[in-house]
């Protein structure tokens, strides 16, 4: 029997976090089968010496979602046989993934986060990960030998429909919620057989099937109001509905590309200008000093939610335009017009 059909169930949020703390403990990187035979969430189920494809690509996908989240992830190549990728090796260098120069905190906040760093140190770091950190020595990172645990997790909350649905996938139940799709103004009451909850770009998805109808359909998690009832047995159906779910979810996030004008050197440029797939294009504009301060780049994303991706482009300000698609930018206008009139002078 394989080791992935014995394997014990790793949450995401520890799989993510685990692969992090390994990559902030090594100097020199880990190389892609290092992490998978030793970081916790992926040994469990790394098969020495079998087909291990579907964890390698697991391991393509976290890599991306660490990347959102804003941890700076490097490929490192080897000297000696640049641009052969079985060498790469991967890191997450500590200066990069510390807090800017310029960031302080006052006396009472100092006292919280030591309160919290204590909780850490003594309930935090399990015996798998202590187990992690010994196997890491062995591989000779001598980074590995200094503390990480200044280092917690910044991780998202699962969905509070994540477990009610998670369980009627166990069940083999229907189950019954109320969604929100972006642009209405009252949820509509959906009744699907669940068939895979999948986790994309580091936000959950559930791949489900309307029994009136026969037709698939994908919901994301957070746009679900309400509590989740469950509702009589559905029938069993046979099928990769993980896989299927997570190919289609990159199928739209191939094909939805947004262009956009950045402030070089600004936050935007750095968060959006490190996810996957995203694509500079050189200066566009300059204020005409010596200083790069006044330059915009051209910048191409894919995204899978446009609504999502406004959000996120509006918190940026003024260190983003949206060039297109024109549903992208009129989306962003309206998020700013709205937040321009809530702060505006009574």
């Amino acid at each position: 029997m394989s080791a992935s059909r014995t394997a014990p169930r790793v949450a995401v949020e520890e799989r993510l976090f685990s692969l992090v703390l390994a990559l902030l403990a090594t100097e020199g990187g880990l190389s892609k089968s290092e992490i998978l035979s030793t970081v916790q969430g992926y040994r469990q189920r790394f098969d020495k010496g079998g087909d291990n494809a579907n964890l390698e690509r697991q391991f393509e996908r976290d890599k991306d979602d660490i990347r959102d989240l804003g941890v700076p992830l490097e490929t490192v190549e080897s000297p000696g046989d640049a641009g052969n990728n079985q060498l790469l090796r991967y890191r997450i260098r500590k200066g990069a993934y510390e807090l800017p120069a310029d960031v302080r905190f006052s006396a009472e906040e100092t006292s919280m986060l030591n309160l919290a760093a204590m909780v850490w140190r003594e309930g935090a770091l399990s015996g798998e990960s202590r187990r992690a950190l010994l196997k890491l020595r062995g591989l000779g990172g001598a980074q590995a030998q200094q503390p990480v645990l200044g280092y917690a997790p910044r991780l998202r909350s699962r969905d509070a429909a994540f477990a009610a649905i998670d369980a009627a996938l166990e069940k083999h139940l229907t189950v019954r919620f109320r969604y929100l799709k972006p642009g209405q103004t009252e949820a509509s009451e959906r009744h699907v057989i669940p068939l895979a909850l999948v986790q994309y770009q580091g936000r959950w998805h559930l791949s489900a099937e309307e029994p009136e109808t026969g037709r698939r359909k994908m919901f994301l998690l957070r746009r679900i109001v309400g509590a989740v009832t469950t509702g009589r047995p559905a029938p069993q159906r046979d099928g990769d509905f993980a896989a299927q779910a997570l190919a289609s979810l990159a199928e739209v996030w191939e094909a939805g590309i947004a262009e956009l004008e950045v402030v070089a050197g600004s936050d935007a440029d750095r968060r959006l200008g490190s996810r996957a797939g995203a694509e500079r294009h050189g200066v566009v504009s300059t204020d005409g000093g010596s200083s790069n301060a006044g330059e915009s780049l051209r910048l191409r994303l894919h995204f899978v939610d446009l609504a999502i991706l406004a959000d996120e482009l509006a918190a940026f300000g003024p260190e983003v335009v949206v060039l297109e698609p024109a549903a992208l930018r009129s989306a962003v206008r309206e998020r700013l017009t709205l937040i321009g009139a809530a702060h505006a002078p009574a």
